[in-house]
């Protein structure tokens, strides 16, 4: 009986540990908008609605951005494959790091930091702001770190059309104070972020 109940509250505090951590469903990896049509509808979006995406949008969304489409290769290239851009997500319970190998959303901090994450006011009601960041101890060289933000944004601003959804690209924060945000390391540094929701029609 004891090892029954130490066995429980052992399952329970790990539980606990990594409650807040969120296990993103399987991304569907096909469907969507034929690729011209996307292309043809791809625009900046700068009001959108406080509404949510769902858990399943967010996992596609990510995946679509920088995920793995193969063992050991994303859904956007890196320079030698360094693999050195990383995304994190703010919404309006929590800041995380994607961790794109498990695809998963591991908790940084709880709150909402989404004002923090640029100038604009749009950006602390819009559902989800991504901040891009670079290690550049990883990377081949600044110019293909910033290259490949190219690359990840693209990739959200296709997704987007091809979900109704909206989205634009953003260079207006402040780098210090995301920097100290997000914990990151004095190789780390963040390079730009990107706000998606529901547009205003």
């Amino acid at each position: 009986m004891k090892a029954f109940l130490f066995a429980s509250i052992a399952i329970l505090i790990g539980f606990n540990l990594h409650a807040q951590d969120v296990q993103l469903p399987t991304p569907v990896r096909s469907g969507g908008k034929p690729l011209m049509d996307a292309l043809n509808q791809r625009h900046s979006t700068r009001t959108f609605q406080d509404k949510e995406l769902s858990l399943q949008q967010l996992s596609d969304l990510l995946w679509a951005a920088n995920g793995f489409n193969r063992d050991d290769k994303r859904t956007a290239p890196t320079a030698n494959n360094r693999q050195e851009l990383e995304l994190y997500v703010t919404t309006s319970k929590s800041l995380y790091f994607y961790d794109a190998r498990n695809h998963l959303l591991k908790e940084v901090k709880k709150g909402d930091f989404r004002a923090e994450t640029g100038t604009q006011d749009f950006v602390a009601i819009v559902p989800l702001n991504l901040i891009f960041v670079a290690d550049m101890q990883k990377a081949s060289g600044r110019e293909y770190a910033y290259i490949g933000c190219g690359f990840v944004s693209q990739n959200i601003y296709l997704y987007a059309v091809s979900e109704g959804l909206g989205t634009v690209v953003r260079g207006s924060f402040d780098k210090d104070k995301l920097h100290a945000l997000l914990g990151l390391e004095a190789t780390q540094e963040v390079l730009l972020t990107q706000s998606v929701g529901y547009p205003v029609n």
